[in-house]
């Protein structure tokens, strides 16, 4: 039953994830490209070879591939993994830009379209609309004379005035002719029916848009302002984590901190996430970081490492320059344990620092106690809190190391003072922060349950896609402060 659910559930997600990328490249290059060509099959081949590379990478870096294979695949496929998430939400985003802008081109095009066009006067009209003018008159017709006007002496009717005779201007041997033909009530009634009632010019048709309609150039507009946005983010969220982790302090009061302990500087370091990405170069930035804080005692909180000492080793090397005055301890994070937990801690143990596996360490001022990562109880290897603090002096402050910060509710019931957690990256990604806030008591920053603090840590590095967004990486200088000072 277990596994018919499983595979449910992963066609559910399969189906999801399908049908987001038809939609990417849907609104990407279908909707902007005029038929079937080049563009969209080039889109197509692009989203489908993204997933294809993230999905090898993934398998690549968990299934322990060649290092070299595994660096290969790591940047292409990670980030790909963040560009399509955002290149999904920006599209998104521009449904709602959509019929703005579509709305905003029709209101303009109808504000810059022409007015009717006033037709000139006739021609011949002038003399009949402005005094003192003579008219123009028609030039002689080609038609041939009527039978009554080759008759001699037949008077010809037209418009009241007799027909020229033989004499007539126009005629050989006639005298000058009236112009009753011209002037007479005929040329008068066609020059005023031309007049009161012309026939409308002939228009010429308008000629057929060149250039792209108004619908295809909307979604030329607001897919290249989204893929802008989704490469701009991710761009600047992976120049965030490659420059290395900030500085962020923290002042954290404790009842019970005596105060000699004062003042005491805690660096807390999670999350770092050694692999195919990020490598030795970026250990070194990490380590200068926290060397500069010049703190009293350094924690690494889990999540080290994403792969094999054998591959990882001289990568983590710097950690050996860690430099503190009450020494570096280190907890194991769940991917501990997808890389050799064991191994692991012994070579951080070889690099200076003191792993507490579900162990405790009584300093001067207060107790620091850590526990294993949950993951570990596959391996037998989980959290004991029984063992780390069933017989301690509760009349001391206690700070306990904890990857997880779901461990809280187990801190809470041994008398913690204070838990130094890591393992939600703060979302890393956002929206991710609203998952992780459901799947985490706290996301990120100081909260307080009963007597007990917990503060978790955004992490230095990043998980996957080496992108932060809305997540900012970090290095955390806890200060206690006695309330007794």
């Amino acid at each position: 039953m277990a596994i018919v659910f499983f595979v449910l559930v992963a066609l559910l997600v399969l189906a999801v994830i399908v049908t987001a990328n038809w939609y990417v490249w849907r609104r990407l290059f279908r909707d902007t490209t005029r038929g079937p060509g080049l563009t969209r099959r080039a889109g197509a081949v692009l989203i489908a070879g993204g997933w294809v590379l993230a999905i090898t990478a993934l398998v690549a870096e968990r299934s322990g591939a060649p290092f070299w294979l595994q660096q290969a695949l790591a940047w292409p496929g990670f980030l790909w993994l963040a560009l399509s998430i955002y290149l999904l939400l920006a599209v998104v985003a521009g449904e709602v830009v959509r019929p703005l802008l579509r709305r905003f081109l029709e209101r303009r095009a109808r504000a810059t379209q022409p007015g009717p066009v006033t037709q000139a006067p006739l021609a011949g009209t002038d003399s009949e609309t402005t005094p003192g003018t003579p008219a123009k008159t028609d030039p002689p017709s080609d038609a041939p004379p009527s039978d009554a006007e080759n008759r001699p002496g037949t008077p010809a009717v037209s418009g009241g005035a007799a027909a020229p005779q033989k004499g007539d201007a126009g005629v050989p041997g006639g005298a000058p002719a009236a112009a009753a033909v011209v002037d007479g009530q005929a040329e008068a009634g066609a020059s005023s029916s031309a007049t009161t009632d012309p026939e409308p010019a002939p228009t010429a048709p308008e000629p057929a848009p060149t250039g792209p309609s108004r619908r295809l150039f909307v979604s030329r507009v607001v897919a290249g302002a989204a893929a802008a946005a989704a490469v701009g983010t991710v761009g600047y969220g992976t120049y965030g984590v490659l420059r290395g982790p900030r500085v962020k302090r923290v002042t954290v009061p404790l009842a019970k901190l005596p105060r000699a302990a004062h003042g005491f500087r805690i660096a807390v370091v999670s999350d770092v996430h050694l692999g195919p990405v990020l490598g030795r170069g970026f250990a070194q930035k990490v380590v200068d970081t926290i060397n500069s804080t010049q703190p009293d005692l350094i924690a690494v909180v889990g999540d080290l490492v994403d792969g094999s000492v054998k591959d990882l080793g001289p990568a983590a090397a710097p950690l050996a320059q860690l430099r503190a005055r009450h020494g570096s301890y280190f907890v194991t994070g769940n991917h501990e344990y997808f890389s050799g937990a064991e191994q692991w801690v012994d070579e951080v143990r070889r690099l200076g620092l003191d792993p507490l596996e579900n162990a405790r360490r009584e300093l001067p001022h207060f107790d620091l106690a850590g526990v294993n990562d949950v993951t570990g109880e596959d391996e037998g290897q989980g959290p004991d809190f029984a063992r780390a603090l069933g017989d301690r002096d509760t009349a001391r402050a206690c700070v306990l190391l904890a990857h997880q910060p779901v461990q809280i509710h187990d801190a809470v019931e041994h008398g913690v003072d204070l838990q130094l957690s890591g393992h939600t990256h703060g979302g890393q990604l956002w929206p991710g922060n609203f998952l992780a806030a459901a799947a985490n008591p706290t996301v990120a920053g100081l909260e307080r349950y009963g007597d007990t603090q917990l503060y978790v840590s955004r992490g230095a590095g990043a998980w996957g896609p080496p992108t932060r967004v809305g997540a900012p990486s970090d290095i955390t200088l806890i200060e206690l402060a006695s309330k007794q000072a």
